[in-house]
């Protein structure tokens, strides 16, 4: 089990002593969608939605999941973030259906990389667009969620070639 190092000598899961990495600059971008009926996709851009401003209340969620990362998945590192933006763009699809473009984009100075928070950010931002929105239509579809890029660490930067 040595070269896995979420392993221990047991073989059971453990959380990476990453102590002795040095610190450096490390950012990650992922992008996640949400596709919509054209009536989902007027209360939002018109802000008649009733339970409030969607794209504002799952901007905040987005970060704040990011920030919460480590709560949620069990090997991740509790991270002093730097930085968490979020942007949103919307695309028509097909006749009635529009698609929300979500990109979360998270940095830190740390020993470990932020892929995790910025996936759970697009993720999570995703998520609140259907609570805020079930009552109109349930029939909201979620994905694809995936890491464009990554900078910083000892395995390098990540940039994604093909287009999702």
């Amino acid at each position: 089990m040595a070269e896995f190092t979420h392993f221990n000598e047991e073989g059971r899961a453990k959380m990476v002593d990453v102590s002795d990495k040095p610190e450096t600059a490390r950012t990650a971008l992922a992008q996640s969608s949400i596709t919509v009926s054209e009536e989902i996709y007027q209360k939002i851009t018109n802000h008649e939605m009733k339970k409030g401003d969607v794209l504002a209340v799952a901007q905040v969620a987005a970060v704040m999941a990011a920030k919460k990362t480590w709560d949620i998945i069990p090997m991740c590192h509790p991270i002093p973030l730097t930085g968490v933006n979020v942007s949103f763009s919307w695309e028509p699809i097909q006749e009635n259906q529009y698609r929300l473009h979500i990109a979360a984009s998270v940095k830190t100075k740390g020993s470990t990389g932020v892929e995790m928070e910025a996936l759970t950010a697009a993720s999570v931002c995703a998520l609140t667009v259907y609570d805020m929105c079930k009552a109109v239509d349930k029939g909201m579809i979620i994905g694809p969620t995936y890491l464009v890029e990554k900078t910083g660490g000892k395995n390098g930067d990540f940039k994604r070639d093909e287009k999702i």
